[in-house]
């Protein structure tokens, strides 16, 4: 295993400057995602620790030794690839030895690793074929295999599920958690899918335009987003946001209908940004009026659309709906589950008040 720190790394490519000084540290063993909307700097960074981009500025270094200068096949670390990177031409076993015979390894030890991982990875009986034989979920853990058999002090995944089926991504998806709780190798994971990130992570990265947003557990980013834009982007469906302002200790809409109580001490008609998540609202006889825009339903869960005033509120529900379209209902928020952003810095006020 190996610890991965960061230190202050830029990335430009001439006067566009794309990784803007980050700094992580991942821990011994960690499977860390870095999750964000295409263009953030996620695949940069993972490339650039890879060594497949040179940086601009900073240190990447492994178990305290600085890998700066070192090329790809020197840092220890192994890469799984989006489109696979398999030879064609090659068999499973020796798409997953390859690297090893550069190695100048024996053909004895191959065939020992390259049979230890095809076991894990449940490949054995595929070994004498080729990648044009394999499915799309054979290929992806060859890919996998590939990487294990080097024993590396760190994986690096980027994206390696994008080219998959929805049913065979949930899938892969445990595959992949599960082999890192049984290898216990240190694992970055680039993903732009928060679903991902949520389920596979002990700790996710959210990245935004080259900088780090927040850095924290799923529930944790879950539960108390550092901004907007997390707040937005952490859940699915995203979190519902409002216009609001204080009203003593309690927030209100811009028309005049109770929120809840603020979640932090908020000064006497403070603007703000409300946010509360659709699972965290109800259908009530009192509270916020709204029509009934849409109604999904998802088998254990209904979505429904509100529109009220200008905003569009998700709500879903376990309970069966026996609402219709252009019906008014009024909904209510669970006490304890409101959030406050500033409407400037999109930053939440819980945190600028600890």
């Amino acid at each position: 295993m190996g610890s991965v720190a960061l230190r202050n790394i830029r990335k430009s490519y001439g006067a566009v400057e794309v990784l803007h000084g980050i700094n992580l540290d991942i821990r011994d063993g960690e499977f860390t995602v870095l999750v964000g909307p295409s263009g953030c700097g996620k695949s940069t960074l993972l490339r650039s620790i890879a060594g497949l981009e040179t940086i601009s500025g900073g240190d990447i270094a492994i178990d305290d030794t600085v890998i700066n200068t070192l090329v790809p096949k020197d840092r220890d670390i192994a890469m799984v690839f989006q489109n696979y990177a398999l030879y064609p031409h090659m068999s499973v076993a020796r798409n997953m030895g390859f690297s090893l015979r550069l190695a100048k390894h024996s053909k004895a030890e191959i065939d020992r690793k390259v049979q230890a991982a095809a076991e894990i990875l449940d490949l054995t009986p595929l070994l004498d074929r080729y990648p044009r034989q394999l499915s799309g979920g054979q290929r992806q853990r060859v890919a996998m295999g590939r990487a294990i058999v080097r024993d590396p002090k760190v994986f690096l995944f980027d994206e390696p599920l994008s080219n998959l089926d929805a049913k065979l991504r949930v899938q892969m998806r445990s595959e992949i958690k599960e082999l890192h709780q049984r290898l216990k190798t240190t694992t970055i994971y680039v993903t732009h899918d928060q679903i991902e990130a949520m389920t596979m992570a002990d700790r996710i990265v959210v990245m935004r335009g080259g900088h780090v947003e927040q850095i924290g557990s799923p529930l944790e980013l879950y539960d108390n987003p550092a901004s907007i834009f997390v707040a937005g982007f952490i859940g699915s469906p995203s979190m519902n946001f409002i216009p609001a302002r204080a009203n003593g200790t309690a927030l209100e809409t811009e028309e005049g209908k109770t929120l809840g109580e603020a979640p932090a001490p908020l000064t006497h008609g403070q603007p703000v940004i409300a946010g509360f998540r659709p699972e965290d609202i109800r259908l009530s006889d009192t509270g916020i009026p709204a029509k009934v825009a849409l109604i999904e339903p998802t088998g254990a869960e209904t979505q429904l659309t509100l529109r009220t005033g200008e905003a569009s509120i998700i709500m879903t529900t376990r309970e069966r709906i026996t609402q219709a379209p252009g019906d008014l209902v009024h909904f209510a928020v669970t006490p304890g589950k409101l959030h406050a952003f500033d409407r400037e810095s999109e930053l939440t006020l819980a945190e600028a008040r600890q």
